[in-house]
């Protein structure tokens, strides 16, 4: 899995039916190369009657997105940006945004 999207980053979805749109990454499944965005990708579930839910109904929740479709938004300039991977001094790896040159946290 690559470096390059992590959990809390803010991702601008690059190609399909939400292109253009901005949320955070709530949660990355590396092993299936996807992660969850929120607010994209609705979908609605039918759901019976539970302990959580006593009612049942239709649900709507997120479903994952391929992480090839996701890009990094850039936190000073709030464009989307490739990212690097930079060694520091003491040996710690890095993110950086390669339009602003600038670490990411």
């Amino acid at each position: 899995m690559s470096f390059r999207l992590r959990k809390n980053d803010s991702v601008q979805v690059i190609t399909g039916e939400f292109k253009g749109k901005i949320g955070k990454i709530i949660k990355v499944f590396p092993e299936k190369n996807r992660a969850l965005v929120e607010g994209l990708n609705i979908v609605k579930r039918h759901t019976k009657p539970n302990r959580t839910n006593q009612q049942g109904g239709i649900v709507q929740k997120e479903a994952p997105l391929q992480l090839s479709n996701l890009m990094l938004v850039c936190p000073k300039t709030g464009k989307p940006t490739k990212t690097g991977v930079s060694i520091l001094e003491g040996g710690k790896r890095v993110r950086f945004s390669k339009r602003a040159k600038e670490t990411i946290a």
